[in-house]
């Protein structure tokens, strides 16, 4: 038995002691998939897979902690440029994975709902039904909140609200007095609106937020951290880290 692996158990149960404020919604760019299997001389989609375990395993941890929302960022409107064999590949593991939802119990244990935020006319037909389906098979949990973020660009999908707002106005179903912030905040996602973001988790060792949520991120002044494992190797010691810098941030407003 190495050190670390004696060493994290009791540092972990260190952060956990200290992380008495919890975020109600936590968004993740989650980061690495890529480098991390180009270092072991893998496939990208080897990396990818990884990610994926990383994802179910962030689950849990999240609630258990009482975190009520996860937005991941898991492919933006950036990566279709990506190759078509790489595309294809996570197609099928987006797919796999929304239909996995439906039979999983922990998703029916802890009453999560899974929703997707994106561009939904840009998927391809089958994984846009398992996403159909997943959504159907949850949408009746309240409790804790998971939201995957496809096809997605921050700027985009403020753009799209505005065009929904300007379409209400048109047929005089909104007045331009009426056009507020929490408006804006409802026409966001088309009516799939996330609440204010808390805290964004970027991995990979990357410091830019890349157009991830800039409303409910920005407009919430929400806590920001970067942090250095690629995302299938993301720990929970690394989500505490976190939730420790968000709790730093609330305690100096």
């Amino acid at each position: 038995m190495s050190l670390r692996s004696l060493i994290e158990p009791v540092y972990e149960r260190i952060l956990a002691h200290q992380c008495t404020a919890v975020p109600r919604h936590v968004a993740i760019i989650q980061d690495g998939n890529r480098r991390y299997a180009r270092n072991r001389g893998a496939d990208t989609g080897v990396g990818h897979r990884a990610g994926a375990d990383t994802t179910e395993r962030l689950l849990g941890w999240a609630c258990d902690l009482g975190v009520e929302h996860i937005t991941l960022y898991s492919f933006s409107t950036e990566n279709f440029n990506r190759d078509p064999g790489e595309l294809g590949e996570l197609f099928s593991l987006f797919r796999e994975k929304f239909l996995a939802t439906v039979t999983d119990e922990r998703v029916h244990r802890y009453g999560i709902r899974v929703r997707m935020v994106g561009d939904r006319s840009l998927l391809p037909p089958d994984l846009l039904e398992a996403v159909e389906t997943a959504e159907a098979a949850t949408i009746g949990y309240t409790r804790f909140h998971l939201n995957i973020a496809l096809a997605y660009g921050g700027r985009n999908e403020i753009v799209s609200a505005a065009r929904r707002i300007l379409a209400d106005a048109a047929e005089g179903r909104v007045q331009p007095a009426e056009i507020t912030p929490a408006l804006v905040e409802e026409s966001l996602a088309d009516g799939a609106a996330l609440p204010p973001v808390d805290l964004i988790i970027r991995t990979g060792n990357e410091y830019r937020t890349s157009n991830f949520l800039p409303w409910q991120a920005n407009g919430n002044e929400c806590a920001v951290y970067f942090c250095a494992p690629y995302w299938p190797q993301f720990r929970k010691i690394d989500l505490l880290r976190a939730i420790r810098v968000y709790q730093e941030r609330i305690a100096s407003a």
